[in-house]
């Protein structure tokens, strides 16, 4: 089975947590930066790869055998806090559930640099000057500085939807006319009954 690509679940944020404690605790931001790399470098090379991905999450490989595997793709390649952390996760059975840990990690390190990570979602491609004018607003009313991750979304028929964290704000073309028409029907509903009250004399 391959890596399990979903939302922080809580014992992701445990791991999380305890290795970002764990890299805090021993250089500060530029630690947690560079293991944050570090473990993104690593799911990358997991989705591009199909035999690595398989290895890590696999549960026909022995535990031992991957662990020695582990350490030796991973000698001289990335610090000994992230090859430990990935034995850890072997040794737990907790490989598989390495994309939801690394979102919790990215979380906590957004949160202490003081950023937030905001998804946008268009029905086209916007240009950089509308990336920087959403980015302004964002920051301006979040008070937080903002990271943009622009996607395309071929259902939209106009408009924006933003997620931030586990929240999703929609303000599409298509949102907007469903609330429209909901709010014409219950209006028109209701002035239908109060044109059968005054033909009704009430």
């Amino acid at each position: 089975m391959p890596l399990i690509e979903s939302q922080p679940d809580a014992l992701a944020h445990t791991y999380a947590r305890s290795l970002f404690e764990l890299v805090n605790g021993k250089g500060g931001r530029g630690a947690i930066e560079t293991i944050l790399g570090q473990l993104e470098d690593t799911l990358e090379l997991a989705r591009t790869d199909a035999s690595f991905n398989e290895f890590l999450a696999s549960r026909v490989v022995p535990t031992g055998q991957r662990s020695a595997s582990i350490q030796k793709i991973f000698a001289n390649r990335a610090d000994p806090l992230v090859v430990n952390f990935l034995c850890v996760l072997n040794k737990k059975g907790r490989l598989s559930h390495l994309p939801a840990i690394v979102a919790a990690f990215d979380a906590l390190a957004q949160e202490m640099f003081g950023r937030v990570e905001v998804d946008v979602f268009t029905a086209e491609p916007l240009n950089a000057d509308s990336l920087a004018g959403i980015k302004s607003k964002l920051s301006t009313s979040l008070g937080k500085d903002i990271v943009l991750h622009p996607y395309t979304d071929s259902a939209m028929i106009g408009g924006v939807k933003f997620r931030i964290g586990d929240q999703l704000v929609d303000a599409s073309v298509a949102t907007q006319l469903r609330h429209m028409r909901d709010t014409l029907d219950s209006t028109g509903a209701a002035k239908l009954r109060a044109r059968a009250k005054d033909a009704l004399g009430e």
